[in-house]
C-alpha cells in the first residue's frame, strides 16, 4: 500500500503547506491567484467588508446566467475556492489593529485596488512594509503600475483590447475570448509571481513588491505574436483561414457534424503520410501539391478536396486512423465532452467534488502533478465573515473579545 495513502485519503501535503496568505481584494485576476496558492496549499485568509466582493452579485454576462440557486455566483466561487474568510472593518482603530497582526504574520499579501485607493487604506507597499518587511506585496492592476493609465481599473476583455489579444479569434471586429480567460492567466502569472519572489526571499533573504497587469499578461500570452511582428514585420493575428492552411494544419468538418483539427510538422514528412491514411494517394504525386510551396499556391482546391474527404466518417473514426498512423489530430471537443473525456479523467485534469447545494460536480483538477506533494481544490468559496471566528482567535482573540468586537462592528461572522 502507497505509504501516502491512509484510509483511502491522500495524506500528502501541499507544496505551500504553511505559508499564510492575506488578500484584500475583488472580482477575478488578484482573488484568482489566492484562489490558485490554496490549491498548493497555502492558508488564504480573505478580507471583506460587510458588503462583500462584488464578485459575490455579479450573476450573468450576456445570455450567460451563473448565478447559484443559494444566491451566490458560480464566479465567486471559482476565485475564492481554499479561502478563510473574515469581515473585517480595517478603517476602525480595532479593525486596523487586527488587520496589522494579519500582516505581521503573513508571507504574502495580494490586492488588486488602485494605487490611490491602496494609499488611502494603508496598504500599499510602504505602509504594509512597516508592519512586515519580509513580505511579498503582489499588487495586480488593469495596465500596469506606471503610465497614464496606472490609476485606471480595467476588466478582462479591456485587456484583451489593448494588447491586441482581442483579434486573435481571426475575425476582421474584436471578439474577445469567453469568459475569463484573460482573468485567469493573470491569476495564474501573478502565482507565479508569488511563488517565485517567496523562493527568492528564501534563497536571498529579502522581501519585495511586485506588480503583475492584464494587458502585461496578454502580451505575455501572445509572445509568439509580437516577437514574430518585430522580427518579421508580419502580424500572425487575423491569418487563419481554412482555405489558406495546409491539410496539415487545418480543421476539418467530419461526418455527423463534429470537428477534428490537426497540426503536423515538418508537413513533407507528414504530407504523403496523411494522404495514405485518408485514401488519398494519387495526391503524392499530383504536380500542385508536390511540395509544400505548390500546396500552398493550390491551397484552396486542396483544402476543398480534404473537406469532401472527411465527411466521409464520422471524428471518432478518423482518430482511430490517425492515431494508427501516428499523426497528431484532436478531435474538438466541447466542454460536455471534456467531463467524460477518458483522457482527462485519467489524468485528474478532471475531478469531482460534492457540493451541499448542487450535489456532485466536475471542475479541473490541479495541472500538474507532484511526485511529494498534492494539490487541488480544498474548499468551497466562504460566505461573508464564515471564518471570522477561527482567524481571529489564531491571532490570540478571545472569545469576549470577538465579541466585543462583533458589537462595535468592527467584524462580523457568518449569520446563522
Amino acid at each position: 500500500m502507497n505509504e501516502e495513502m491512509k484510509n483511502g485519503k491522500d495524506t500528502r501535503i501541499g507544496p505551500l503547506e504553511g505559508i499564510r496568505v492575506v488578500e484584500y481584494g475583488v472580482f477575478h485576476a488578484g482573488p484568482g491567484a489566492g484562489a490558485i496558492l490554496g490549491d498548493l496549499g497555502a492558508d488564504v485568509v480573505k478580507i471583506e467588508e460587510a458588503s462583500g466582493d462584488p464578485m459575490r452579485h455579479w450573476s450573468r454576462t450576456g445570455m450567460v446566467v451563473f448565478g447559484l440557486p443559494d444566491g451566490k455566483s458560480a464566479m465567486f466561487e471559482v476565485s475564492n475556492r481554499n479561502k478563510k474568510g473574515i469581515c473585517l472593518d480595517i478603517h476602525t482603530e480595532k479593525g486596523r489593529e487586527i488587520f496589522n497582526r494579519l500582516v505581521k504574520g503573513a508571507d504574502v499579501f495580494l490586492t488588486n485596488l488602485r494605487p490611490t485607493t491602496k494609499i488611502e487604506l494603508g496598504i500599499d507597499y510602504k505602509s504594509i512594509t512597516i508592519i512586515n518587511p519580509k513580505i511579498i506585496h503582489a499588487n495586480v492592476s488593469g495596465y500596469g503600475p506606471e503610465g497614464p493609465l496606472a490609476n485606471l481599473g480595467a476588466f478582462d476583455p479591456l485587456g484583451q483590447a489593448r494588447s491586441g489579444m482581442a483579434y486573435l479569434a481571426g475575425n476582421d471586429h474584436p471578439t474577445p475570448l469567453h469568459l475569463g480567460i484573460l482573468d485567469q492567466s493573470t491569476a495564474i502569472a501573478v502565482s507565479h509571481a508569488i511563488i517565485t519572489a517567496l523562493l527568492a526571499r528564501e534563497r536571498q533573504g529579502m522581501g519585495q513588491e511586485i506588480h503583475i497587469s492584464l494587458y502585461s499578461t496578454a502580451m505575455w500570452l501572445m509572445y509568439c505574436n509580437f516577437m514574430i511582428k518585430s522580427m518579421v514585420g508580419v502580424d500572425p493575428s487575423m491569418r487563419w483561414d481554412r482555405s489558406l492552411n495546409s491539410p496539415l494544419r487545418n480543421a476539418f468538418l467530419c461526418k455527423g457534424g463534429k470537428w477534428i483539427i490537426g497540426t503536423n510538422h515538418p508537413e513533407e514528412r507528414w504530407w504523403p503520410i496523411l494522404c495514405k491514411a485518408t485514401g488519398q494517394d494519387h495526391l503524392i504525386e499530383d504536380s500542385r501539391f508536390v511540395d509544400q510551396q505548390n500546396r500552398f499556391h493550390h491551397c484552396p482546391e486542396l483544402v476543398a478536396v480534404f473537406d469532401a474527404v472527411f465527411l466521409t466518417r464520422t471524428r471518432d473514426e478518423w482518430m482511430d486512423i490517425f492515431l494508427e498512423h501516428r499523426l497528431m489530430f484532436s478531435s474538438v471537443q466541447q466542454i460536455d465532452e471534456v467531463f467524460t473525456d477518458v483522457q482527462a479523467l485519467a489524468n485528474g485534469y478532471i475531478t469531482t467534488i460534492t457540493s451541499s447545494s448542487l450535489g456532485e460536480l466536475k471542475i479541473p483538477g490541479y495541472p500538474i502533478h507532484f511526485g511529494a506533494n498534492r494539490a487541488g481544490m480544498r474548499s468551497f468559496a466562504p460566505h461573508v465573515g464564515e471564518h471570522t471566528d477561527i482567524v481571529l482567535k489564531e491571532l490570540g482573540y478571545e472569545a469576549a473579545e470577538i465579541e466585543s468586537l462583533k458589537q462595535d462592528g468592527v467584524v462580523c461572522s457568518k449569520p446563522s
